[in-house]
């Protein structure tokens, strides 16, 4: 899985390297014979099931901190921040998620009456099947095409559903247990658009796509992207190595989090905590009343007359501000450009927590290994 996230590359094209590097085969303790290579792709996503349901976040990540920590300084510095893990799915909009649903239903339909012998129900599924296509071509999209698009998918699922659960009663089957998740995913999500499209207000957990309906809009605020779907993740950085303190599928307030954070950072060091750099929406009453109870130094902008020591706060806060805002920052971009981080292709809940982990843990490992190295080089010389 490392190596996956390094060379960000797809599961065939990892077994065929696996095959013919030997230094991937030294990483991963095994001997692949020449006559004997491995050609079953899927035993990675296989792995990849098998630890998302096994590995819990906080107990891995404190063995690796434990192992780690000999090669890490400033333990008892802290900085904290939060950003986003993109899964890889379409925009989604209104009119594609309805159109997703019709063609899962009607596939359904006419496989169950295939197997039932029975004929299949009239619908316009066709008609709407060109008159979709037809409108997804269109350059612009006025609001009077998309309404009338919206008003048509949702009738059709409205009967394609009702044809589904006609056939589901007259001929009782024992479904899996994928086919009634999206079944009640569908039936959600059209609950869901009927009333975006009546009230024109979003309505809440709001699903986006029925392939992935765990993920949520996350609403960001940047210039280039106003709204992001994937895991948000509040992260906290000790001396350069990255670890998960909370992920989730939905927004939240990454500011409420500081508390939490510290008391991670001192369980994964056994150190107590005297910094903490995070910049404004942390900054809250509750979260400034313990750091100065604690006395822990933060870059918080100052609330209330200057003390006795104002200059050597600020030049403080300005140390911690310059280093959240390069080094932790920074860390996040390179995750996401260089260990397969910017897109999320995993195809689970679980499986895309693994591909997080492993992809900052990653990054983790070859910092501490440059460490390792410089640490014995210098020892060496001397």
């Amino acid at each position: 899985m490392m190596l996956k996230n390094y060379y960000g590359c797809s599961d065939q094209m990892l077994i065929e390297m696996l095959n013919g590097n030997v230094y991937m085969q030294f990483f991963c303790d095994i001997v692949i014979p020449i006559e004997k290579p491995l050609i079953n792709s899927k035993i990675v996503s296989q792995i990849r099931m098998e630890l998302s349901e096994k590995l819990p976040l906080s107990q891995a990540q404190k063995v690796l901190a434990a192992n780690w920590l000999p090669y890490m300084g400033n333990l008892d510095k802290v900085l904290a921040d939060a950003t986003c893990y993109e899964s890889d799915l379409r925009y989604p909009t209104n009119q594609k998620l309805l159109w997703e649903c019709v063609k899962w239903c009607y596939s359904q339909m006419v496989d169950l009456c295939r197997i039932f012998k029975i004929k299949l129900p009239r619908t316009k599924f066709l008609d709407w099947s060109e008159r979709y296509n037809s409108y997804s071509r269109k350059r612009k999209k006025l609001s009077k095409h998309r309404n009338k698009v919206t008003r048509g998918l949702l009738k059709l699922l409205y009967k394609l559903n009702g044809e589904l659960s006609k056939i589901e009663n007259l001929h009782p089957f024992e479904a899996t247990q994928k086919y009634k998740t999206q079944r009640a995913v569908i039936a959600k999500v059209y609950k869901q658009q009927r009333t975006i499209f009546e009230t024109g207000k979003s309505v809440q957990d709001r699903i986006v796509s029925i392939h992935k309906s765990y993920v949520r809009p996350i609403v960001r605020g940047k210039e280039v992207k106003q709204v992001e779907f994937g895991a948000k993740v509040n992260k906290i950085q000790i001396d350069g190595i990255n670890f998960i303190e909370h992920l989730e599928y939905r927004a939240f307030n990454e500011g409420t989090r500081l508390i939490n954070s510290v008391h991670f950072a001192q369980w994964l060091t056994k150190t107590k905590i005297k910094i903490v750099g995070a910049d404004a929406i942390y900054a809250t009453n509750k979260n400034r009343t313990f750091t100065s109870s604690n006395q822990i130094h933060t870059d918080f902008v100052r609330k209330g007359k200057a003390g006795k020591h104002e200059e050597q706060r600020k030049i403080l806060a300005s140390a911690i501000k310059k280093e959240r805002a390069t080094r932790l920052e920074g860390s996040f971009g390179n995750e996401k450009e260089h260990y397969n981080l910017r897109k999320i292709k995993a195809r689970t809940k679980k499986s895309e927590i693994l591909w997080i982990f492993f992809g900052i843990h990653t990054a983790n490992a070859l910092e501490i290994g440059r460490r390792i190295y410089i640490a014995q080089f210098e020892n060496s010389a001397a």
